[in-house]
């Protein structure tokens, strides 16, 4: 049973909706969906970009799973990029997983866990 009192018992998940647009910054110490765009970077500590949804911006996130437009900087532990993803970034990662289809252009750099 966790204590309503301690730090991190209230993260959830948060949903930007397809018919949402938001320009700036977004932190959350749970989970972040995005079905919408995105100008600015997120942070969180999981973040699934999904087929509709578009990013232009730094996204840094313990698990990233990347199903839509991404144009910016990754910083990530575990990273996959579905067969829909189409990105354009810097990557940092410890590990990476990229299924067959994914449209991917920038540079990778592996860092150690």
């Amino acid at each position: 049973m966790s204590n309503p009192s301690s730090p991190g018992s209230n993260v959830g998940k948060s949903v930007l909706a397809s018919d949402l647009k938001i320009t700036g910054d977004i932190i959350s110490k749970g989970s972040v969906e995005v079905m919408g765009d995105v100008e600015g970077s997120i942070n969180a500590e999981t973040l699934v970009l999904s087929h509709e949804g578009k990013v232009k911006g730094t996204i840094s996130a313990k698990t990233i799973d990347l199903r839509g437009t991404l144009n910016g900087k990754i910083d990530s532990t575990t990273l996959t990029l579905r067969s829909a993803a189409h990105v354009t970034a810097d990557v940092t990662y410890s590990a990476l997983t990229i299924e067959s289809g994914a449209q991917v252009e920038g540079s990778f750099k592996m860092t150690k866990a």
